[in-house]
């Protein structure tokens, strides 16, 4: 990662507010654009060569924290493995939750979602095995609006130029896949980092990339509010510290998802978005850091947005991405 920023302060010389303000106020944005989306495919094309070369890896295992883009890396991984010459299979570890009954709580009573022992994780083992010596297995699917699993007849079997791909929070966790051999694992973890900076002392956070990408996906797809995000952001954090990071140095590769011309970029839609916050709110004080830390930063118009492509991970988040997520 360290020889990864390096190379970015190499290529852009847009690596703080004022150099970048200046890209986007003379037109020169979109070639911003265009250099990070390729330094991604670069990067994508090498992790897939490395699993390439390592012919017995038959499950590629995807974490990372909440909003690191997850899971559109898997779907722009597969596409560059598929060049390798291999066919990448994605299946979701959510289709692996145990029924809403047998699902654990947390110390408040409710249901705990993030833990490991949410995931049938014998089960699971027991499909992956399988699949590995070649059998026919009836993949589940999971009815969130049930809370239960259900077979809808998706059976699968691999072949021999067959991988799987699972991402997911627990995807570094060993107690995730105990009865798969090493061998057969490829594990990646995906962080968010950039070299910008907003001024001589001041740095955004990764953590603060991601609460952006978060508040603007939830108010596009799930109808939250930037508040609604902004107070349940401490509990994902949380659960980030005790269910990903303990693991990361496990990771066979890092994949960074950061962007360098993504804060002008969120800045157009998370901006209103915090806006409207009223200061009686509890997420008041955490919005107004977040309105002074992109104050200083010049919007992208929409026709800049537009020019970002349609398999990029900021996609994801604000919508118009090729993929089905």
């Amino acid at each position: 990662m360290i020889k990864e920023m390096s190379m970015w302060r190499t290529l852009f010389r847009e690596n703080n507010v004022s150099t970048l303000n200046e890209a986007t106020a003379c037109g020169k944005i979109r070639y911003v654009v265009n250099l990070s989306e390729t330094l991604h495919d670069h990067r994508y094309a090498e992790i897939a060569n490395e699993i390439a070369g390592q012919p017995g890896v038959k499950l590629v295992l995807i974490a990372g924290p909440s909003s690191s883009g997850k899971t559109t890396s898997s779907k722009r991984l597969a596409m560059h493995m598929r060049v390798n010459g291999l066919n990448p299979i994605i299946i979701s570890l959510d289709d692996y939750f145990r029924n809403r009954e047998d699902t654990p709580r947390d110390e408040n009573g409710d249901y705990d979602f993030e833990c490991l022992e949410a995931l049938d994780v014998p089960f699971l083992n027991q499909q992956l095995e399988e699949l590995l010596r070649g059998k026919r297995v009836e993949i589940p699917r999971f009815d969130f609006a049930s809370g239960t699993r259900k077979f809808v007849g998706q059976f699968l079997q691999l072949t021999d130029n067959d991988v799987l791909i699972m991402e997911g929070i627990h995807g570094l966790n060993p107690a995730l896949t105990p009865q798969i051999s090493d061998k057969d694992k490829f594990k990646l973890y995906v962080s968010v980092l950039t070299p910008l900076s907003i001024d001589e002392k001041t740095r955004m956070s990764a953590a603060d990339y991601r609460l952006l990408r978060r508040m603007v996906r939830d108010n596009q797809y799930r109808g939250m509010t930037a508040a609604d995000t902004i107070l349940r952001w401490p509990s994902v954090r949380s659960g980030e510290e005790k269910y990903i990071q303990p693991f990361k140095k496990l990771a066979n590769a890092e994949f960074n998802s950061g962007l360098l011309y993504e804060i002008p970029m969120l800045k157009c839609y998370a901006e209103p978005l915090l806006q409207v916050i009223p200061k009686s709110s509890p997420a008041a004080a955490e919005a107004h850091r977040l309105l002074s830390l992109i104050r200083s930063v010049i919007a992208m118009t929409p026709a800049d947005v537009r020019h970002i492509p349609p398999t990029s991970i900021i996609r994801e988040f604000i919508g118009g991405s090729s993929f089905h997520y």
